[in-house]
């Protein structure tokens, strides 16, 4: 692997073994109902950073798209959705369990747990949505309309209507968020990582993804 090249991927494996160590044994506050289950702040919370990257970026392709309706911009826009809903998954996933060790219970009426559980939906819709075309190009433009819709409809889902409604996440509702209980900064020295490093990774899959289908076009054109 040529460093220079592929330093991000260097430092992502190296963001996420320094998570994954301090995680685990580093030190964090005390503090009721949470206890020790507010590591998975280093895990839950970083799902989604990396999933509004990968669907950011997978928008602004299907943008480019509609611009200049090239088909290299329609394989990133939903290979960058693909990856995207992968983590939006391990969002889910990693807050239902710290759902079911602080709230008791492993899904709740919460407005942001239904939230992203409408969201990740929609975005099954738009794989659905892909799969009902057979000619290339109407598959493209029609799926880049409706992913520009997609993120519209995810950022008040789980940005706007929580901070607006009463919610159990810390910072929304009226709940403090993580800055009070960690005044001394230990949990945001992995924090910060943590979330740099899932959006590496993530990344690093799209791309993974991508050379994939790059060979699958060629092979396809050789038959």
């Amino acid at each position: 692997m040529n460093i220079k090249k592929n330093w991000w991927k260097a430092l992502s494996v190296l963001l996420l073994m320094y998570v994954m160590i301090w995680g685990f044994i580093g030190v964090i506050p005390r503090q009721p109902v949470l206890h020790e289950t507010a590591r998975n702040l280093y895990f839950h919370v970083p799902m989604w950073f990396a999933m509004f990257s990968m669907f950011g970026v997978s928008t602004w392709y299907s943008v480019k798209y509609l611009q200049n309706p090239l088909i290299e911009f329609d394989d990133k826009a939903s290979e960058y959705a693909n990856t995207g809903i992968i983590f939006a998954c391990a969002g889910l996933i990693t807050g239902s369990i710290w759902a079911r060790f602080t709230w008791g219970v492993w899904w709740t009426n919460d407005v942001k747990l239904n939230g992203a559980a409408i969201g990740l939906l929609i975005y099954f819709a738009y794989i659905v949505l892909r799969g009902s075309f057979k000619d290339e190009q109407q598959r493209a433009k029609i799926s880049a309309i409706y992913n520009i819709f997609a993120i519209a409809l995810l950022i008040p889902l789980l940005i706007i209507l929580p901070r607006l409604s009463d919610s159990l996440h810390p910072g929304a509702g009226g709940n403090p968020g993580f800055k009070p209980m960690d005044t001394a900064g230990t949990m945001r020295k992995v924090f910060y990582p943590a979330g740099l490093g899932w959006i590496l990774l993530a990344t690093w899959i799209t791309n993974l993804r991508l050379r994939i289908k790059a060979l699958e076009r060629i092979q396809e054109e050789n038959l």
